[in-house]
């Protein structure tokens, strides 16, 4: 049962272990080290250079299912970092750990034994792929991200469509090791401890896969929105500045785009500035001229991104 308790930065760290003693398995992806006494989340986290708000927002949401959904606060690097480890913890460690517990459990002479490995051998290795797939394709792109770099033929939508699940293979492996193999009693000691193994495993697996669809894919998410807007703008900038000459525009000038995006006439804008129409049109004349800007939507761009005139009054 979860412990419905949100963890904040000021809660000390051996507090949070106390309650969920499996978050330790987690410590070390983030990079936070033992030994940090009773320091706060914020002291420990600020002291091992790991991103206080995005540690937390794993921990709560893999404890009690909490998702505080501000992805944009979220540090992708942390994120990135974290994943990384896992990746390695399991790759390197939990995988083979388990694999060499079962040889221990089992009598190799038997064949119902080797079938077993070999199931498990199969669980292992499409764990391997899907997790080699995200190291090789998706966490380049997120680097890319990181440095402003959206690619063309790939996105988090594509990765998100197909991040599968993974653990079909190892709930088969439970049951058969359950339900139909006879052991002595040392031998079921020891399956026993590497039954438990098993589940740990499987729980650690759907909280990995958990936090990466529901905390790192909205997260890129919102990377990706945020370097769309920022292209767009730059393009804006590019379209205007390289179709203006070097003749400045007037403070008159800029007075009829003002007026011409909000939509008046020529009448009323020689009302309005108390000139005359002839003057108002040698005035647009002179704009085109200079900006190389023909029509009023592209009028109303270069008036809202030089700043004359906001974008809410615009008609």
């Amino acid at each position: 049962m979860k412990r419905m308790k949100l963890y904040e930065a000021n809660d000390k760290m051996i507090e949070l272990i106390r309650d969920n003693y499996s978050v330790l398995q987690g410590l070390g992806a983030f990079g936070i080290n033992l030994g940090f006494g009773d320091k706060t989340v914020q002291e420990v986290c600020d002291q091992q250079g790991v991103d206080c708000y995005t540690f937390l927002s794993v921990v709560n949401y893999i404890i009690n299912g909490y998702n505080q959904k501000e992805y944009e606060k979220l540090s992708v690097q942390t994120l990135m970092s974290y994943l990384r480890a896992s990746h390695k913890y399991f790759l390197d460690f939990q995988l083979p750990s388990i694999r060499k517990n079962l040889e221990d459990a089992l009598d190799l002479k038997d064949n119902l034994a080797i079938l077993i490995l070999r199931i498990y051998d199969e669980y292992a290795r499409s764990i391997q792929l899907h997790m080699k797939y995200e190291e090789k394709t998706f966490f380049p792109y997120v680097e890319a991200l990181l440095q402003g770099v959206q690619m063309n033929n790939y996105n988090v939508e594509i990765f998100s469509k197909h991040h599968s699940e993974t653990t079909s293979k190892l709930l088969e492996l439970k049951h058969i090791i359950i339900k139909y193999l006879p052991a002595d009693s040392l031998t079921n000691n020891k399956l026993t401890a590497t039954l438990y193994d098993l589940y740990n495993n499987e729980e650690w697996l759907n909280n990995h896969s958990n936090v990466e669809d529901e905390i790192f894919i909205p997260a890129i998410r919102v990377l990706e929105q945020k370097i769309q807007n920022e292209d767009v703008s730059l393009k804006l900038s590019s379209m205007i500045g390289n179709t203006s000459t070097n003749e400045a525009i007037s403070d008159r000038e800029k007075d009829v785009i003002i007026c011409l995006v909000q939509g008046m006439a020529n009448k009323e804008i020689a009302d309005h500035l108390c000139i005359s129409i002839h003057t108002v049109i040698t005035h647009r004349r002179n704009i085109v001229r200079k900006l190389q800007i023909h029509s009023l939507a592209g009028l109303t761009i270069y008036a809202i991104v030089n700043n004359l005139i906001d974008i809410d009054l615009v008609k």
